[in-house]
């Protein structure tokens, strides 16, 4: 992945937020990504597993910015397998 971003897990569920994402039961995954040590790979997991915890991403809007969502990826060090799997998760919720 090369050289990680130094950039908190906060700014990048802001990002992902302002790209038109929805988060369901955020509060639980902040306090999940705050507990962790490897935050990347914690958000990874619960992308991929959480909703029996509640942990949803969706389209807020009918119309996420893909563009906005893979500079939230690429900024935070996020390999591209992981942005190929989370849009597309997106897109299968509707």
């Amino acid at each position: 992945m090369g050289s990680l971003s130094n950039e908190s897990f906060d700014q990048f569920l802001d990002s992902l937020k302002q790209a038109g994402v929805e988060i369901s039961n955020e509060r639980e995954l902040r306090e999940r990504l705050a507990e962790a040590q490897r935050w990347r790979f914690a958000f990874a997991t619960l992308a991929a597993n959480g909703r029996q915890l509640g942990i949803r991403f969706q389209d807020a809007s009918s119309g996420v910015n893909e563009a906005d969502i893979h500079r939230a990826f690429t900024r935070f060090a996020f390999p591209a397998t992981l942005e190929s799997t989370f849009s597309a998760s997106l897109r299968a919720e509707h």
